[in-house]
């Protein structure tokens, strides 16, 4: 094998040291495959998972056709990640550019570091922070309205069904704002120092300087981001929605994650909640490889 060739053995204990991970990454990710199984027999929790009756594309079918919940939840999911798009990924890359403009170094970093901490934290964490500016009683912004005498009883910004996407979206964007900056931070990095003193010289404005220099060379960047979220579009943070999901707002707050949470481990249709799970990584998968295919025929960039 060309991995023993005299030439490698000085590579065979960065191999050692990759074992772990890729025995981890077969364990859970690999292995598990095999319980898709689920998705097109009657599975029953006690039981083999071979030895359930296979009742073919049933369970496919009626995630597909038959679901009235599924199309709710669908509805949801991507007007919520649809809008963290349109509205984070543009707010990231023109506050990446704000931040580049900032000459006092002292003032940049300490912007970019406060924007950058609410990624460290986790979900739960996050929650209680946006509980303690929103909650409906003890909540600082409702307080505040109260105080200024324009309402009278708090609003449920957090029960509330009128306000779950919003919620959600500026949630993620302000948790995610400073990292992806940095994203765009670093692809500021790398453009050419000449083209901006070509164009100071010629007399054009910081803003001019931003707008015709900076802007173009992050759209590459931006693509790629764009790429990365259209894979994702199904998706959700289960630990987000399962702290902000409640029984008032779940008619628009449940999202794929949270259903198939709630068929498997509450309800024990693993079967069902098998197929969703397998129709939400299909679809997802062929819209990535489509969105992908399409970037690298109009633009050359592409992830894969």
């Amino acid at each position: 094998m060309k991995l023993f060739k005299p030439s490698n053995r000085q590579y065979i204990p960065l191999y050692l040291m990759l074992l772990p991970g890729v025995a981890i990454l077969f364990i859970f990710a690999y292995i598990p495959f095999g319980g898709l199984y689920m998705a097109f027999s009657n599975y029953r929790l006690g039981f083999p998972i071979w030895s359930a009756d296979f009742v073919g594309l049933r369970h496919i079918r009626q995630v597909v056709l038959d679901s009235v919940e599924v199309r709710h939840v669908l509805r949801n999911t991507l007007v919520m990640n649809i809008g963290g798009i349109l509205i984070g990924m543009p707010s990231a890359m023109f506050f990446a550019i704000a931040l580049n403009e900032i000459r006092v170094k002292f003032v940049k970093k300490t912007v970019q570091t406060i924007s950058f901490m609410p990624f460290l934290i986790s979900w739960i964490v996050a929650y209680n922070i946006i509980h303690a500016f929103l909650a409906t009683e003890e909540g600082v912004f409702n307080m505040a309205l109260r105080n200024w005498g324009l309402i009278d009883r708090g609003i449920p910004f957090l029960s509330d069904p009128r306000f779950s996407w919003r919620l959600i979206i500026f949630s993620n964007l302000w948790r995610f704002l400073g990292y992806n900056a940095v994203l765009f931070l670093s692809a500021i990095a790398s453009i050419d120092q000449e083209l901006y003193e070509a164009a100071q010289i010629d007399g054009a404005t910081r803003l001019q300087r931003a707008w015709h220099i900076t802007l173009p060379y992050l759209m590459p960047t931006a693509e790629i981001l764009l790429i990365l979220s259209v894979g994702t579009i199904f998706s959700a943070s289960f630990d987000q929605f399962y702290m902000f999901q409640n029984t008032m707002n779940r008619p628009t707050m449940e999202v794929f994650d949270m259903y198939i949470f709630r068929f498997g481990i509450r309800l024990l249709n693993y079967s069902y909640a098998t197929a969703v799970g397998l129709v939400r990584s299909a679809v997802g998968v062929t819209l990535f490889l489509m969105v992908n295919a399409i970037s690298r025929r109009m633009n050359r960039s592409s992830v894969v």
